[in-house]
């Protein structure tokens, strides 16, 4: 499934959920919540561009990503009336998707593609010695993080990729925010020693 990015407009005619007045997100989690399938439909519009960017980041595979994230946004359809609104609901799909995608790492261990996460691929140079060194390190990196636990990797993408907080990332993956740290420090070690022949 391809998500559109937060540019294309709906492609339903004008409706109460679209259009000048479109309600804020709070509006629209509860229509959803009510059973306003449009609603649902712009929140995954808005959504659905980044969380896709985490869930490649997490999972190092584009449509693997997709998969997750449409798998998450039928689950959040489904719990919509259950949701307290104790959060947006941007930050609820982002804790839905990440445990989600923890579960597949779980279940597998990676065949990461960092090209297509976009965060680690190879630059190009002009000297074939120079872009074979930056492909061993981009190929080192890979299987390094493909070494690493599923909360150590979702620990170290959301906190180095993605920049959130200690706190976030505890709530977001059910854990101490200590064994967030502790998670963090040994995914950053185990890269950098990964890497430590490349430097």
């Amino acid at each position: 499934m391809a998500f559109p990015g937060p540019e294309r407009a709906p492609d339903a005619a004008p409706s109460r959920v679209s259009g000048e007045a479109r309600p804020d997100g709070g509006l629209l989690t509860v229509r959803a919540a009510e059973g306003d399938e449009e609603a649902f439909a712009v929140l995954v519009r808005e959504h659905a561009p980044a969380l896709v960017g985490l869930a490649t980041r997490l999972l190092g595979d584009r449509a693997e990503a997709e998969d997750a994230v449409q798998d998450a946004f039928i689950s959040a359809w489904r719990r919509l009336p259950e949701f307290r609104r104790q959060s947006s609901f941007g930050t609820w799909m982002y804790r839905i998707v990440t445990n989600r995608c923890l579960n597949v790492l779980r279940a597998r261990r990676p065949v990461t593609s960092l090209e297509a996460a976009g965060e680690f691929a190879a630059p190009e140079h002009d000297f074939p010695e120079r872009l074979t060194e930056a492909r061993d390190a981009v190929r080192g990196m890979r299987r390094a993080l493909d070494d690493l636990s599923a909360e150590q990797r979702a620990c170290w993408v959301l906190r180095e990729l993605d920049g959130h907080s200690y706190e976030f990332i505890a709530e977001t993956v059910g854990i101490s925010q200590e064994a967030v740290r502790a998670r963090v420090f040994r995914a950053r070690r185990c890269l950098t020693r990964a890497l430590g022949a490349w430097r």
